[in-house]
């Protein structure tokens, strides 16, 4: 049988416009699921540069990648600053009843 090699995917990658960043966003926010859209959110700072983005935050560039992690748990507030430096803010609406 013959190996396969398979090359790591990093979504950072491959967000490069404003219009890919909002498009994420839309389609993680929707599912529902906070630990995927903090992923996402994390996927997407580093597509911007985690060390400039850190450093515009007045933040740790380490701190920041611990906080969107797997095993991080970014505060509220380094979400929405996060989001405001992508140029985002975060809204709410109501639910529609099925």
């Amino acid at each position: 049988m013959e190996k396969v090699t398979v090359a790591d995917f990093d979504p950072a990658e491959y967000i490069e416009t404003p219009e890919d960043v909002f498009l994420t966003l839309k389609v993680a926010a929707e599912e529902n699921d906070p630990e995927f859209l903090l992923s996402v959110i994390g996927d997407i700072a580093r597509s911007h540069g985690m060390t400039q983005l850190a450093r515009s935050l007045e933040l740790d560039r380490k701190g920041l990648y611990k906080a969107f992690s797997p095993e991080g748990n970014p505060s509220f507030l380094t979400v929405v600053k996060v989001l405001d430096s992508l140029g985002f803010r975060l809204t709410v609406e109501q639910k529609v009843s099925a």
